[in-house]
């Protein structure tokens, strides 16, 4: 037996790169969800796929945000989000709401969306879900802050569109 433990020594090694990271992460399918929240009167959204449910009691989800998007100030900043899980047909949404630098103001005109009752944030029509919450908390981690909500309100509408998935760098669907 070699290794740490053995005694022996272990032999050189090469930390993975940047690309070699997202290309592993990539092989690890997800759901799509856009996250949202309004901050002074400017509606704010991302797509992400980096969100998941933490706790049921108290019910808690997390989502991971870059500190460097625009995004990130605009949640912190307004201590409410939505998220909204997509379904197949709301692939043109989640990748117009991923394109970096579109203009703010009216990025959601050709996006039907409604305000959640619980927080007003938008939310997308035709969602398979969606959740509104409070934001309990916010920790560091690397280049993103991990925002962690308090569910407030969530809606299951009938709606059997297979989900958007994203895998190896692509949208995908289940059924």
């Amino acid at each position: 037996m070699t290794g740490p433990n053995s005694g022996s020594p272990t032999p050189p090694f090469t930390p993975p790169s940047e690309d070699e990271f997202r290309q592993a992460m990539g092989r690890f399918a997800t759901g799509v969800v856009v996250v949202s929240t309004r901050s002074g009167r400017l509606d704010h959204a991302i797509t992400v796929n980096s969100f998941t449910s933490v706790s049921l009691d108290p019910m808690l989800v997390l989502t991971c945000v870059d500190t460097d998007s625009r995004f990130h100030d605009a949640v912190v900043d307004a201590g409410v989000f939505g998220v909204s899980v997509l379904a197949e047909a709301q692939r043109p949404a989640a990748s117009w709401l991923a394109t970096p630098g579109r203009p703010i103001p009216g990025q959601f005109d050709h996006v039907p969306h409604e305000r959640g009752v619980a927080t007003g944030v938008v939310l997308l029509a035709g969602s398979l879900t969606t959740i509104e919450c409070r934001t309990e908390a916010i920790h560091p981690a690397g280049d993103h802050s991990i925002v962690i909500g308090n569910v407030l309100s969530l809606s299951m509408p009938a709606n059997s569109q297979p989900a958007l998935t994203y895998f190896r760098g692509r949208y995908g669907a289940l059924p």
